[in-house]
């Protein structure tokens, strides 16, 4: 499946009361880059969003601390974004909303142990693993999102979870303070970690030896069963749906006559049934709505609550 975005704080501010003045307060002095009124559509994998009051791209965890501790002291709520299982509601985010986009450093530790950023894509870190013949992250074939978003929804599919490997995650809580907590002291669960408050920025992951060639043809065999089964060609989040016990969300979606409705350009993807992708110009009241739609349906067919696994968030 997919990964999530992080929330960082909440001063419970809206629009109408976080003044220019405080935003501008907020980003002073930062390295990285800053933009007012960003549309976060360019920052989701279902191309679907509308604006952040402003987005800041960090050069480093130093960087985000600063803008952390600063946007404390103004009680200006921050949120991280980065995850390819979110949808942004079409009046977009308040605040601060941060991309760990150049938080991407990989290094090799000893015993097959890495530490990778935040921001570091799942493909790329699959890659260097694959050239040093290390296992553990084959699970992650297809998935295009961050390193922090795997960790922060324990993001898996048939083949494994984040869990499997974390060692650690390192984490910038609400004061700006580093931590980094063993994973051990983390609880995962399905599609989720408890994490201590914060925005991830970084994860020690253990893997063990294997043979290259082994390695590369469970990726390349999963890889073909995702294309052959997902919609990987439209803007999508992932699945929509948590899978209930003993069954899963496309079966029953399927099952109800859905695959194919569409909401404008939302439409339930008629490759797999737990997929919304956007044809082109869908806003996120449309797939909310055909959201609503999917799951009313299965519950009057089958009496079964689906559970959202795609986070929905921003201004209502």
């Amino acid at each position: 499946m997919r990964n999530g975005a992080q929330r960082q704080s909440s001063s419970g501010r809206s629009r109408a009361n976080t003044s220019s003045h405080d935003l501008q307060a907020v980003v002073a002095g930062l390295r990285g880059e800053v933009r007012f009124g960003a549309p976060l559509r360019d920052y989701t994998s279902f191309r679907i969003g509308g604006p952040a009051d402003v987005l800041v791209i960090p050069v480093d965890v130093d960087d985000l601390s600063r803008l952390i501790k600063q946007a404390h002291a103004a009680k200006v709520p921050v949120f991280a974004i980065g995850g390819t299982n979110l949808l942004v509601r079409d009046q977009g985010i308040r605040g601060v909303v941060v991309s760990l986009s150049r938080l991407k450093a990989i290094k090799d530790e000893s015993d097959g142990v890495i530490y990778a950023e935040g921001g570091v894509v799942m493909p790329t870190l699959m890659r260097h693993a694959i050239t040093r013949a290390l296992s553990g992250l084959e699970w992650a074939a297809g998935i295009p999102g961050t390193v922090a978003g795997c960790v922060v929804m324990n993001a898996g599919t048939r083949l494994g979870e984040m869990k499997d490997a974390v060692k650690a995650v390192r984490v910038v809580d609400p004061l700006g303070r580093v931590i980094d907590c063993p994973a051990n002291a983390i609880q995962f669960s399905y599609r989720r970690a408890l994490l201590p408050r914060g925005i991830v920025v970084g994860v020690w992951l253990q893997l063990k030896p294997a043979q290259r060639e082994k390695i590369e043809r469970v990726i390349k065999e999963y890889l073909r069963y995702r294309k052959n089964t997902q919609p990987l060609t439209l803007p999508n989040a992932g699945c929509v749906f948590k899978n209930p016990e003993h069954n899963t969300a496309g079966r029953l979606i399927e099952a109800a006559g859905l695959k194919g409705a569409r909401v404008g350009d939302a439409q339930v993807s008629e490759k797999h049934a737990n997929f919304v992708v956007n044809l082109g110009q869908a806003s996120a009241g449309d797939v909310i709505a055909l959201i609503k739609k999917v799951g009313r349906t299965v519950e009057q067919q089958t009496g079964i609550t689906l559970e959202l696994e795609l986070k929905i968030v921003g201004q209502p």
